[in-house]
């Protein structure tokens, strides 16, 4: 591993301050993973009076190691639905049963290799910025088409080049990076540069609190990638955590929401709610409509934080220790980050669709 600077207590405590001023930002996302990523970015565009947006990256997704346990079980269920699945398979029973109930099946579902989430999610930010009628040119990077391999190779891609180009291009105000996938684009943009851990402030969502004592497997912006997520924790930069579990979480809507204040709302508007209704991870979990459902609409907590770190309340803890098998352990000793610990839903969305209305 290299040499990563090492912060000053003070200094950590002054980078993890609440942000004040117009705000220096990249946007790291696995856009075409799923639907929240599209509202973020929207949300994002509609809010340069306060945010300066620098770039907007394409990490790489997959949920290929859906794919086996999802088709062992369906198998073993569609033949026996009384089948005693293996304590690993069980937790796919409810999507599988959804699967058979909605006609279903796993096997023709196309699960998507890293490299194509990748070059997906690039086209789908090119997509938005489309939509929203702003200038891509200059500001939209494609990322890695995989995960590190080991904890101290990165993979040298544009947008860790960007990453590394931008921090070091101003050395008065920090530049906040937006993580709303894996950590793969940062991670190496730090093992490649390790000076930028003084020049930038990494929010993340993902997962489980710090505290809480479960396996952050289910996380899939932690799990694909453990070498980027550990260095994350372990290398020092200014870290704020947002957990998605029991904090993004709370971030659901409706399809009557929808309707009522994003349908209509210019082209983004339309397509948020085209997305809304065509979920394209729906039938991973054996759905195919949204009576009586919401959905949540994770990565927005980031730049909820961003804009009103109040919507987020958070406090300072120590960084945990993220195991081999993808747990949290204490250590008091280790540098600080801010870590978020509640949500306030509605003012988020309250603001959302009050700037929405603006869409052109």
């Amino acid at each position: 591993m290299p040499n990563f600077p090492k912060l000053s207590e003070d200094t950590m405590r002054q980078r993890l301050a609440l942000p004040s001023g117009k705000i220096r930002l990249i946007i790291d996302t696995d856009t075409h993973n799923e639907i929240d990523d599209q509202y973020a970015i929207a949300w994002a565009l509609l809010s340069q009076d306060a945010l300066e947006i620098e770039g907007v990256l394409a990490e790489p997704y997959s949920h290929q190691h859906h794919k086996e346990p999802l088709t062992k079980a369906y198998d073993a269920l569609k033949a026996d639905p009384n089948a005693d699945l293996s304590d690993f398979l069980r937790k796919y029973q409810q999507s599988v049963k959804n699967m058979i109930a909605n006609d279903i099946n796993p096997h023709d579902l196309v699960f998507y290799p890293p490299d194509e989430g990748m070059e997906l999610s690039y086209q789908e930010i090119l997509k938005v910025y489309d939509l929203m009628e702003e200038d891509a040119t200059g500001k939209v990077y494609r990322g890695s088409p995989g995960y590190l391999e080991a904890a101290d190779i990165p993979l040298r891609t544009p947008a860790a080049e960007f990453i590394i180009e931008r921090a070091m291009a101003d050395n008065e105000r920090p530049l906040y990076i937006a993580a709303i996938g894996c950590v793969t684009n940062i991670a190496s943009a730090i093992l490649m540069e390790p000076e930028i851990i003084n020049r930038i402030v990494v929010l993340w969502t993902s997962s489980y609190p710090s505290h809480v004592k479960l396996s952050n497997v289910p996380s899939l912006n932690l799990v694909q990638d453990p070498h980027a997520s550990r260095l994350l924790f372990d290398c020092g930069v200014p870290h704020v955590y947002l957990p998605g579990y029991y904090i993004g979480e709370q971030l659901k809507i409706s399809l009557p929401d929808m309707e009522r204040w994003v349908k209509g709302k210019g082209k983004i508007g339309d397509y948020l709610h085209h997305l809304y209704t065509h979920n394209p991870i729906y039938p991973m979990f054996g759905l195919n409509e949204q009576f009586g459902r919401t959905w949540v609409i994770w990565d927005i907590i980031n730049i909820a934080w961003l804009l009103n770190p109040e919507w987020v309340p958070s406090h300072l803890v120590h960084s945990p220790i993220l195991t081999q098998d993808l747990f949290y352990e204490q250590d008091d000793s280790r540098h600080l980050m801010r870590e978020a610990y509640g949500i306030n839903r509605d003012a988020i969305f309250r603001d959302f669709f009050t700037k929405l209305e603006k869409a052109p």
